[in-house]
């Protein structure tokens, strides 16, 4: 028999006696996952191959996508979640997603293809050769790797999860050149240990004594809880209990403590009564949040002057509302040493009345802005199990009420981008579907964002997954709309062509059903539950009655000064 010596030769026999796709099975199985999402290419068939024959492989149809569904995979079950892309344009097109991860502070391992070793830096016009691609990666990614010899592929993944899992927690992307997928065998991996995480210092002692203190003291006390604080639920409930405060949230920060909890008011800070309760408040703890533009009236929202602040990171205990007492680490860990230190205080009962009041007006004058949108809001609510995951893409209905109005009960069940990209919701519903077969999940999503990644209801069908989409289908991006026609502007760019949902829905062969009409929702929704798989649900907007209250968003336009006659001369200087 011939031996083969070409290199193609030599990348040939690899595979037949293992790849670096066995190498990556290992790890991953090691860290205890066993799911990834990606999109097969020539630059990764070995990876795609051995998750394929050991794990599970769900297949996207666009790299930005693949990145999505592992951020929501990752938040809803709390793993790592893994996505496989392409090198060049595909590492490309998951920048925008790996952007969202790392806003979240989620934890993906984006695992990318290279053209192979010895071309890279060549720019001789390899194919799908990006000249900076590591650069972009570490632009998008917490930490960016390159894989550079076969025989250090496993202590590189470790590494990569290292720096997933240390706080603050982010997404982390591999390189990977093709050659060294092919070469990379099991057997002869340079030994390495498993990734050390390392824990955030508690503050000392007297710190926290004198924020204990403060808290004690407190007879109006306010808690505004971010995403920082996840995980920390049981401390915080405990602390509702012994000190009596009210609870305000930032998106990212719902449901850690569960949204029907009496003291919790929720995401309602930039409310008119939102901003009254804090001008009442005598102490503001605020625990993991970086108080977003959109949740503080851009910042103009007013809070105590006494403000404990919980923060991993110490940079946001001083920007854009500075603590007067900061502790810096792990929420968590803080929070119980707290309690080791405050017993139950005096806060007045009435407090705690005027909170639950406050609780019960924000979300009437809510539910009376949002008409029609109503009825689905609370069929929602009634008809899901509590642990029920909702997606949500950036579309009227989600940041109008579904972002607040629509209780959620567990931090898993919250899924939505932070960083305010449009068309992500379908592929982070399909992650999370994925990693929460036990219960069922439902994407929010306007048909302008849910166009964006339409190819992605093939991967959802394919799935077989428990996730309803329903498609609020208003002919646009009508929250636009609504900003030209409240500032003035020329109505241009949001009057899309839409398809026909329906056709849509059939040619992915998902049961459908047409709503928006007085009582229409809830008997659809109760037939997509049954279904026990995929479904689609069109909500068209038009036919809502009694018709919504206008939604715009709470984005500053700046306005001209006004010219001075005394110094303008036609305005010419």
């Amino acid at each position: 028999m011939t031996t083969i010596t070409t290199r193609q030769g030599d990348l040939v026999n690899a595979a037949q006696r293992g790849t670096g796709g066995d190498v990556l099975v290992r790890v991953l199985r090691r860290h205890g996952i066993d799911t990834a999402f990606g999109v097969i290419s020539i630059h990764n068939l070995p990876l795609v191959e051995a998750l394929a024959r050991d794990l599970q492989f769900v297949e996207m149809r666009h790299e930005a996508a693949c990145v999505n569904a592992a951020d929501a995979y990752a938040r809803a079950t709390g793993k790592v979640g893994v996505a496989i892309t392409s090198t060049g344009t595909g590492a490309g097109n998951a920048a925008g997603s790996m952007v969202e991860a790392l806003t979240a502070g989620s934890r993906v391992l984006h695992l990318t293809g290279q053209i192979e070793s010895e071309w890279i830096g060549s720019n001789q016009g390899v194919i799908h050769e990006v000249p900076h691609q590591l650069e972009m990666l570490r632009a998008v990614s917490k930490h960016a790797a390159s894989i550079d010899t076969a025989e250090t592929v496993e202590a590189t993944l470790e590494a990569a999860f290292a720096q997933i899992l240390t706080a603050p927690q982010g997404p982390v992307s591999v390189e990977w050149p093709t050659d060294l997928q092919y070469l990379a065998r099991p057997e002869a991996q340079l030994p390495c240990a498993s990734g050390a995480v390392s824990e955030p210092p508690l503050p000392g002692g007297a710190e926290l004594d004198a924020a204990a203190e403060l808290i004690a003291g407190a007879r109006r006390p306010l808690l505004w809880i971010g995403g920082g604080a996840a995980g920390a639920g049981t401390e915080l409930t405990e602390l509702l209990r012994r000190t009596g405060a009210g609870v305000l949230t930032s998106n990212s920060g719902r449901a850690i403590v569960p949204e029907d909890h009496p003291q919790v008011v929720g995401n309602f800070a930039s409310t008119t009564h939102g901003a009254e309760l804090l001008a009442e408040a005598d102490l503001l703890l605020s625990v993991g949040t970086h108080f977003r533009s959109n949740e503080t009236r851009t910042y103009h929202l007013t809070l105590p002057a006494a403000h404990v602040g919980i923060n991993i990171d110490r940079r946001a205990l001083t920007r854009p509302y500075p603590a007067s007492h900061g502790l810096v680490g792990d929420a968590r860990a803080i929070l119980a040493a707290l309690l080791e230190r405050v017993d139950e205080s005096a806060t007045a009962s009435q407090w705690t009345e005027q909170v639950a009041g406050i609780r019960r007006t924000v979300r009437q004058n809510l539910f009376e802005q949002i008409g029609g949108y109503a009825e689905i809001c609370r069929e929602l609510r009634d008809q899901l199990p509590r642990e029920a995951v909702i997606a949500r893409d950036v579309t009227i209905p989600s940041s109008q009420w579904g972002n607040r109005l629509l209780e959620l009960y567990t931090r898993e069940s919250n899924i939505f981008p932070l960083g305010g990209g449009i068309g992500q919701g379908l592929a982070m519903g399909i992650g999370a579907a994925v990693g929460r077969p036990e219960v069922p999940t439902v994407v929010f999503a306007g048909d302008g964002g849910l166009a964006v990644h339409l190819g992605e209801l093939a991967s959802l069908s394919g799935t077989g997954a428990r996730c309803i989409v329903v498609v609020f289908n208003d002919a646009g991006y009508g929250v636009l709309r609504n900003m030209q026609q409240a500032n003035g502007l020329d109505r241009s760019g949001v009057d899309l062509f839409t398809p026909d949902f329906e056709a849509l829905a059939a040619s992915m062969r998902l049961p459908y059903w047409r709503t928006g009409a007085p009582g229409t929702f809830g008997p659809a929704l109760t037939a997509a539950l049954s279904s026990g798989g995929p479904a689609l649900i069109e909500v068209q907007v038009e036919t809502l009655a009694p018709a919504p209250q206008p939604f715009t968003p709470p984005v500053h336009i700046p306005q001209p000064p006004k010219d001075n006659p005394a110094t303008t001369d036609g305005g010419r200087g």
